[in-house]
């Protein structure tokens, strides 16, 4: 008789029974994936076996449940193909599922056990730790502006500083001969004499007296003598001057010389900001019959020196030009127009450290010009110097860090391994794995490339041990172990009878 088919009962129940307490132990452990127990039974030469053993103690690698922490450095593999590349302190290189990420006091991303996270740096394939950035992030000058505007084209044309500017010609008939002068008022109220469609160089009326039938008035030199005789000796049969606006000097204190201002902040070389405003001033053709409006824009900064006075922009003001349609058409200077902002230590001092001249191109295209209040959607490329504020890790892991100035910086990216073999990893505790002969070389990649799973930022997977089948392997595992030693009682009772006989 033996007791050995008893015995490997026992223990090998008692070994599978610290599998199921170690699962349970781990229930609520980040990352922890439970093991079960393979069995095999043990022959020798006889056709009775000598029991069981422990074939294996398996590791179930399914997927846990992601739950949504808020951690800014938590994250979770969202699939079963990958683990987290670390580094411990002697530069040993181990694999993990565990996302439960911070930074320590010298910027490492570490977990718990103080492994350091890899990633791929920008433009390098060879994994390195992970750290936060410190410092600043430099400032990028201003050297674009897309400025996308409506203007308005209902509003009434501000016709520029100098005089009226008459809608539609004056017409004087000539009565003897039926001859038409055409002409309209200058800047300085003196008659300027055109043709018929308004543009300059229009036939003059010959000096002396002219009779018409309404009047008679004198020229002198083309002038008339008498301004009021001349408007008597209008022909009223044919379209009289009509006047225009009044012309006014632009004054950007002066609202009434302006239909539309744009501000927008630009950056130099150095970070410092600088406000360039954009006037918006809509101007009557030079023949306002058959002439379209046109749309100037002027460029003045609120950059000043110490002593007050202002920085110019060169060029100070540009035209922008639509079709009939609204469409923009283009500006004089061609688009894109290039303004210059002078920073240099030529300048008188400013009041912000002198820098090379700030150069930019305004571009408008993609403008309008519709029946509509005046929108826009400008933006410019530079921003000011800005101090690390955060961290965070996209789906495809890429690493971003995020600075006080609102401008991203990528840091490079997270790197996955994969093994052709998982259950060849040997656990090494921490909820970490190391490579083994049986695993196979790791199979790098990064998130979402090379067959490897997406990274779920800000979130964790929790443990893949079911407490539910866990209870049940317990009571089968127990019901097992207490049937293996009633065969062992058995046995002893068998023995005790043989040794009673006589």
């Amino acid at each position: 008789m033996g007791f050995g088919q008893g015995l490997s009962g026992l223990r090998a129940q008692s070994q599978k029974l610290d599998v199921i307490g170690n699962n349970i132990a781990n229930s609520g452990t980040v990352g922890f994936k439970s093991s079960t127990v393979s069995f095999a039974d043990v022959y020798a030469t006889s056709r009775v076996g000598l029991g069981t053993s422990v074939a294996a103690v398996n590791q179930n690698f399914g997927v846990g449940v992601i739950s949504s922490t808020g951690g800014q450095f938590d994250m979770a593999i969202d699939g079963g193909s990958g683990m987290f590349r670390v580094i411990d302190s002697n530069g040993n290189v181990l694999y993990t599922r565990n996302g439960e990420f911070h930074a320590d006091k010298d910027g490492w991303i570490v977990n718990a056990q103080g492994y350091r996270l890899t990633g791929y740096p920008v433009g390098s394939t060879a994994p390195q730790p992970i750290r936060v950035p410190s410092g600043n992030i430099a400032p990028q000058a201003t050297t674009r502006i897309e400025s996308v505007v409506n203007v308005n084209a209902n509003v009434e044309p501000i016709a520029a500083g100098g005089g009226n500017t008459p809608e539609v010609p004056g017409v004087l008939e000539e009565d003897a001969t039926g001859t038409l002068y055409y002409f309209r008022v200058d800047g300085a109220g003196a008659y300027e004499w055109v043709n018929a469609d308004g543009t300059a160089g229009g036939a003059v009326p010959a000096d002396g007296v002219f009779t018409s039938p309404t009047g008679t008035v004198t020229f002198a030199g083309g002038q008339p003598a008498d301004q009021a005789d001349f408007d008597a000796a209008i022909n009223t049969a044919y379209a009289p001057e009509v006047p225009g606006t009044t012309g006014v000097a632009f004054d950007p204190l002066n609202p009434d010389t302006w239909h539309h201002k744009l501000p927008l902040t630009v950056y130099d070389a150095l970070g410092n900001p600088h406000q360039i405003e954009q006037y918006f001033i809509k101007r009557p053709g030079a023949n306002p019959v058959n002439d379209p409006p046109t749309w100037e824009v002027q460029y003045i900064t609120t950059t000043r020196a110490l002593d007050g006075t202002q920085l110019a922009v060169t060029p100070s003001s540009a035209v922008i030009d639509f079709n009939s349609r609204g469409e923009f058409v283009g500006t004089n200077p061609p688009a894109p127009l290039t303004l210059t902002l002078a920073l240099t230590e030529t300048d008188p001092p400013l009041t912000v450290a002198p820098t090379e001249a700030l150069v930019i191109q305004i571009d408008y295209a993609g403008s309008t010009q519709f029946g509509a209040e005046f929108s826009y959607r400008p933006t410019q490329n530079g921003y000011s110097s800005g101090e690390y504020s955060s961290m965070s890790i996209g789906t495809n892991g890429e690493i971003i860090a995020s600075y006080t100035n609102g401008q991203p910086q990528n840091m490079g990216s997270l790197v996955l391994a994969n093994f052709n073999n998982l259950q060849g990893l040997q656990p090494v505790g921490g909820n970490a794995w190391r490579e083994t002969s049986a695993s196979g070389q790791p199979i790098l990649g990064e998130p979402g490339t090379n067959g490897m799973s997406l990274i779920k930022g800000q979130s964790l997977e929790e443990s893949n041990v079911d407490m539910g089948t866990e209870l049940v392997n317990m009571i089968i595992t127990q019901r097992a172990y207490q049937a293996n030693a009633q065969t062992i009682t058995t046995q002893s009772e068998i023995l005790q009878t043989l040794l009673n006989i006589r």
